[in-house]
Protein backbone atom coordinates (compact mmCIF):
# COMPACT_ATOMS: atom_id res chain seq x y z
CA UNK A 1 0.00 0.00 0.00
CA UNK A 2 1.28 3.44 -0.96
CA UNK A 3 0.04 5.10 2.21
CA UNK A 4 1.91 2.66 4.46
CA UNK A 5 5.06 4.71 3.87
CA UNK A 6 3.46 7.48 5.95
CA UNK A 7 4.61 5.37 8.92
CA UNK A 8 8.11 6.65 8.15
CA UNK A 9 7.01 10.27 8.73
CA UNK A 10 6.94 12.00 12.11
CA UNK A 11 5.69 15.42 13.18
CA UNK A 12 8.05 16.93 15.79
CA UNK A 13 6.88 19.90 17.87
CA UNK A 14 9.66 21.84 19.57
CA UNK A 15 8.55 23.37 22.89
CA UNK A 16 4.93 24.13 21.95
CA UNK A 17 3.49 26.76 24.27
CA UNK A 18 -0.05 25.40 24.56
CA UNK A 19 -1.17 21.77 25.00
CA UNK A 20 -4.28 22.59 22.95
CA UNK A 21 -2.04 23.23 19.92
CA UNK A 22 -0.55 19.76 20.31
CA UNK A 23 -4.02 18.26 20.19
CA UNK A 24 -4.92 20.31 17.11
CA UNK A 25 -1.67 19.23 15.42
CA UNK A 26 -2.44 15.58 16.23
CA UNK A 27 -5.87 16.01 14.63
CA UNK A 28 -4.36 17.55 11.48
CA UNK A 29 -1.77 14.78 11.19
CA UNK A 30 -4.33 12.02 11.76
CA UNK A 31 -6.56 13.43 9.00
CA UNK A 32 -3.71 12.80 6.55
CA UNK A 33 -2.73 9.35 7.80
CA UNK A 34 0.27 10.38 9.90
CA UNK A 35 0.29 8.78 13.33
CA UNK A 36 3.72 9.56 14.77
CA UNK A 37 3.86 12.68 16.92
CA UNK A 38 6.89 13.77 18.96
CA UNK A 39 6.98 16.64 21.46
CA UNK A 40 10.18 18.19 22.80
CA UNK A 41 10.00 20.19 26.02
CA UNK A 42 11.00 20.55 29.63
CA UNK A 43 7.85 19.02 31.09
CA UNK A 44 5.10 16.76 29.80
CA UNK A 45 2.05 18.65 28.47
CA UNK A 46 -1.34 18.35 30.13
CA UNK A 47 -3.13 15.37 28.50
CA UNK A 48 -6.63 16.74 29.16
CA UNK A 49 -5.86 20.06 27.47
CA UNK A 50 -4.34 18.22 24.50
CA UNK A 51 -7.36 15.96 24.17
CA UNK A 52 -9.75 18.93 24.08
CA UNK A 53 -8.56 19.83 20.56
CA UNK A 54 -8.16 16.30 19.19
CA UNK A 55 -11.12 14.40 17.80
CA UNK A 56 -11.93 10.92 19.06
CA UNK A 57 -10.06 9.33 16.13
CA UNK A 58 -6.94 11.39 16.85
CA UNK A 59 -6.76 10.31 20.51
CA UNK A 60 -4.53 7.28 19.68
CA UNK A 61 -1.97 9.69 18.16
CA UNK A 62 -1.80 11.48 21.52
CA UNK A 63 -1.77 8.19 23.43
CA UNK A 64 1.30 7.04 21.48
CA UNK A 65 3.00 10.45 21.44
CA UNK A 66 6.72 10.46 22.22
CA UNK A 67 8.13 13.03 24.64
CA UNK A 68 11.79 14.06 24.74
CA UNK A 69 13.57 16.70 26.77
CA UNK A 70 16.16 17.44 24.08
CA UNK A 71 15.86 17.92 20.34
CA UNK A 72 18.98 15.86 19.73
CA UNK A 73 17.46 12.69 21.22
CA UNK A 74 14.11 13.33 19.53
CA UNK A 75 15.71 13.53 16.08
CA UNK A 76 18.30 10.76 16.57
CA UNK A 77 16.50 8.06 14.47
CA UNK A 78 15.76 10.27 11.46
CA UNK A 79 17.76 10.34 8.24
CA UNK A 80 16.19 13.56 7.01
CA UNK A 81 14.85 16.50 9.03
CA UNK A 82 12.78 19.29 7.50
CA UNK A 83 12.64 22.47 9.55
CA UNK A 84 9.63 24.73 9.06
CA UNK A 85 10.14 28.47 9.28
CA UNK A 86 8.69 31.82 8.29
CA UNK A 87 12.02 33.58 8.82
CA UNK A 88 14.94 33.73 6.45
CA UNK A 89 18.55 34.69 7.00
CA UNK A 90 21.83 34.58 5.16
CA UNK A 91 23.14 31.89 7.53
CA UNK A 92 20.12 29.63 6.93
CA UNK A 93 19.45 27.07 4.23
CA UNK A 94 17.30 28.66 1.47
CA UNK A 95 13.71 27.58 2.18
CA UNK A 96 11.50 25.71 -0.26
CA UNK A 97 7.73 25.45 -0.47
CA UNK A 98 6.19 22.46 1.33
CA UNK A 99 5.34 20.93 -2.06
CA UNK A 100 8.93 21.23 -3.29
CA UNK A 101 10.31 19.71 -0.08
CA UNK A 102 7.90 16.80 -0.33
CA UNK A 103 9.04 16.22 -3.91
CA UNK A 104 12.63 15.95 -2.67
CA UNK A 105 12.01 13.58 0.23
CA UNK A 106 9.45 11.17 -1.24
CA UNK A 107 12.10 9.28 -3.28
CA UNK A 108 13.88 8.50 0.03
CA UNK A 109 10.88 6.57 1.34
CA UNK A 110 10.30 3.87 2.46
CA UNK A 111 13.89 3.12 3.62
CA UNK A 112 14.42 6.30 5.66
CA UNK A 113 12.58 7.88 8.58
CA UNK A 114 11.84 11.57 8.02
CA UNK A 115 10.87 14.26 10.55
CA UNK A 116 9.04 17.54 10.00
CA UNK A 117 10.13 19.92 12.75
CA UNK A 118 7.94 22.80 13.94
CA UNK A 119 9.15 25.47 16.38
CA UNK A 120 7.48 27.31 19.26
CA UNK A 121 4.47 29.40 18.29
CA UNK A 122 5.95 32.71 19.46
CA UNK A 123 9.49 32.56 18.06
CA UNK A 124 9.91 29.60 15.72
CA UNK A 125 13.04 27.50 15.40
CA UNK A 126 16.39 28.94 16.48
CA UNK A 127 19.58 28.66 14.45
CA UNK A 128 20.75 26.03 16.94
CA UNK A 129 17.60 23.99 16.30
CA UNK A 130 18.06 24.32 12.55
CA UNK A 131 21.56 22.82 12.60
CA UNK A 132 19.86 19.39 12.57
CA UNK A 133 17.81 20.21 9.46
CA UNK A 134 18.60 19.15 5.90
CA UNK A 135 15.80 21.20 4.32
CA UNK A 136 13.83 24.31 5.28
CA UNK A 137 10.18 24.67 4.37
CA UNK A 138 8.35 28.01 4.27
CA UNK A 139 4.65 28.30 3.47
CA UNK A 140 4.08 31.04 0.87
CA UNK A 141 1.61 33.68 2.03
CA UNK A 142 0.42 37.11 0.88
CA UNK A 143 1.46 40.32 2.65
CA UNK A 144 0.06 39.10 5.97
CA UNK A 145 1.53 35.92 7.44
CA UNK A 146 -0.25 34.58 10.52
CA UNK A 147 -0.58 30.82 10.36
CA UNK A 148 -0.92 28.99 13.66
CA UNK A 149 0.91 25.78 14.51
CA UNK A 150 -1.90 23.37 13.62
CA UNK A 151 -2.44 25.10 10.27
CA UNK A 152 1.25 24.76 9.40
CA UNK A 153 1.18 21.07 10.37
CA UNK A 154 -1.99 20.52 8.31
CA UNK A 155 -0.50 22.09 5.17
CA UNK A 156 2.66 19.97 5.33
CA UNK A 157 0.71 16.78 6.08
CA UNK A 158 -1.65 17.51 3.16
CA UNK A 159 1.30 17.94 0.77
CA UNK A 160 2.77 14.64 2.00
CA UNK A 161 -0.52 12.78 1.60
CA UNK A 162 -1.30 14.10 -1.87
CA UNK A 163 2.33 13.71 -2.94
CA UNK A 164 2.26 10.03 -2.09
CA UNK A 165 -1.11 9.52 -3.77
CA UNK A 166 0.22 11.19 -6.91
CA UNK A 167 3.28 9.00 -7.23
CA UNK A 168 2.99 6.56 -10.09
CA UNK A 169 5.28 4.05 -8.45
CA UNK A 170 6.84 3.69 -5.00
CA UNK A 171 10.32 2.23 -5.17
CA UNK A 172 10.67 -1.00 -3.20
CA UNK A 173 14.25 -0.11 -2.28
CA UNK A 174 15.83 3.30 -1.79
CA UNK A 175 19.14 4.52 -0.45
CA UNK A 176 19.39 4.19 3.33
CA UNK A 177 20.97 7.38 4.64
CA UNK A 178 22.84 8.02 7.88
CA UNK A 179 20.63 8.97 10.81
CA UNK A 180 20.89 12.22 12.78
CA UNK A 181 22.48 10.17 15.59
CA UNK A 182 25.22 8.96 13.23
CA UNK A 183 25.70 12.37 11.62
CA UNK A 184 26.04 14.17 14.95
CA UNK A 185 28.84 11.78 15.96
CA UNK A 186 30.56 12.60 12.66
CA UNK A 187 30.08 16.36 13.02
CA UNK A 188 31.57 16.24 16.51
CA UNK A 189 34.81 14.72 15.25
CA UNK A 190 34.94 16.97 12.19
CA UNK A 191 34.54 20.00 14.46
CA UNK A 192 37.26 18.79 16.84
CA UNK A 193 39.69 18.12 13.98
CA UNK A 194 39.09 21.49 12.33
CA UNK A 195 39.50 23.27 15.66
CA UNK A 196 42.92 21.63 16.16
CA UNK A 197 44.21 22.99 12.85
CA UNK A 198 42.65 26.37 13.78
CA UNK A 199 40.34 26.40 10.78
CA UNK A 200 37.55 27.05 13.26
CA UNK A 201 38.60 30.08 15.26
CA UNK A 202 36.64 31.53 18.16
CA UNK A 203 35.37 34.45 16.09
CA UNK A 204 33.98 32.44 13.15
CA UNK A 205 33.56 28.99 14.70
CA UNK A 206 29.76 28.73 14.54
CA UNK A 207 29.55 30.42 11.13
CA UNK A 208 31.92 28.00 9.39
CA UNK A 209 30.66 24.92 11.21
CA UNK A 210 27.12 25.76 10.12
CA UNK A 211 28.22 25.93 6.47
CA UNK A 212 30.20 22.69 6.79
CA UNK A 213 27.04 21.00 8.09
CA UNK A 214 25.08 22.34 5.13
CA UNK A 215 27.75 21.15 2.68
CA UNK A 216 27.93 17.63 4.10
CA UNK A 217 24.14 17.33 4.34
CA UNK A 218 23.89 17.85 0.58
CA UNK A 219 26.02 14.72 0.02
CA UNK A 220 23.26 12.38 1.31
CA UNK A 221 25.80 10.41 3.35
CA UNK A 222 25.10 6.79 4.18
CA UNK A 223 26.01 5.31 7.57
CA UNK A 224 29.24 3.74 6.28
CA UNK A 225 30.32 6.99 4.67
CA UNK A 226 29.70 8.97 7.85
CA UNK A 227 31.67 6.35 9.77
CA UNK A 228 34.52 6.60 7.24
CA UNK A 229 34.76 10.37 7.83
CA UNK A 230 34.81 9.74 11.59
CA UNK A 231 37.60 7.21 11.10
CA UNK A 232 39.67 9.73 9.13
CA UNK A 233 39.14 12.36 11.83
CA UNK A 234 40.01 9.82 14.54
CA UNK A 235 43.26 8.93 12.82
CA UNK A 236 44.14 12.60 12.49
CA UNK A 237 43.42 13.22 16.18
CA UNK A 238 45.54 10.23 17.18
CA UNK A 239 48.41 11.49 15.03
CA UNK A 240 48.19 14.81 16.89
CA UNK A 241 48.19 13.07 20.26
CA UNK A 242 44.73 14.44 21.03
CA UNK A 243 41.94 12.84 23.05
CA UNK A 244 39.07 11.44 20.99
CA UNK A 245 35.52 12.71 21.55
CA UNK A 246 33.68 9.94 23.38
CA UNK A 247 30.10 10.76 22.44
CA UNK A 248 28.42 8.05 20.34
CA UNK A 249 31.64 6.90 18.65
CA UNK A 250 32.10 3.33 19.93
CA UNK A 251 28.56 2.14 19.24
CA UNK A 252 28.42 3.95 15.92
CA UNK A 253 31.60 2.33 14.61
CA UNK A 254 30.41 -1.11 15.63
CA UNK A 255 27.02 -0.64 13.94
CA UNK A 256 28.61 0.64 10.74
CA UNK A 257 31.10 -2.20 10.47
CA UNK A 258 34.26 -0.06 10.70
Amino acid sequence: MKLSILNHIAIVLMEPKFPENIGAAARAACNMGISRLIVVGHESPDPERMAMMATHKARPVLANMEFHQTLETALAPFSRVIGTTARQGRHRIPPQTPRAVVGDILPLLPDNDIAFLFGPEDRGLSNDDLKYCHHLSAIPTADFSSLNLAQAVAIHCYELYTGILGQQKISAHTEHLATTFELEAMYQQVETSLSIIEFLREKNHAYYMNHIRQLLSRLHLRAKEASMIRSMCRQFLLSQGKELPQKNTENQDRSSGL
